[in-house]
């Protein structure tokens, strides 16, 4: 009975010893990711295109106005912005553009 107890561990150790580690098992996070109530622009996709045209218009969907909060000036950094109301005395929703 021990022996193979002994031979059922030696098992387990040696495929889990063997096995490949994967430490990247999350999904990387997109270059755009965002809600109602804010969002984030990789930096690389920010140097390929216009971010704030993107952050205006991804607010605007939701009827309200972009306002950025931070950037992360290096390949690998985000820029992140937050979705607001539209500011007090603003008669007119925010304007969306098509293309």
């Amino acid at each position: 009975m021990r022996r193979k107890l002994a031979a059922c561990l030696v098992a387990v150790c040696g495929m889990l010893a063997v096995g490949p580690a994967q430490a990247d098992w999350m999904q990387p996070v997109p270059p755009f990711k965002g809600n109602d109530t804010g969002g984030i622009i990789a930096y690389t996709l920010a140097a390929q295109t216009d971010a704030r045209q993107l952050a205006v218009d991804h607010c605007a969907s939701y009827g309200k106005v972009v306002k950025f909060l931070a950037v992360q000036r290096y390949p690998g950094g985000y820029i992140s912005f937050a979705c607001r109301w539209v500011p007090y005395g603003s008669a007119q929703r925010p304007v969306r553009t098509l293309y």
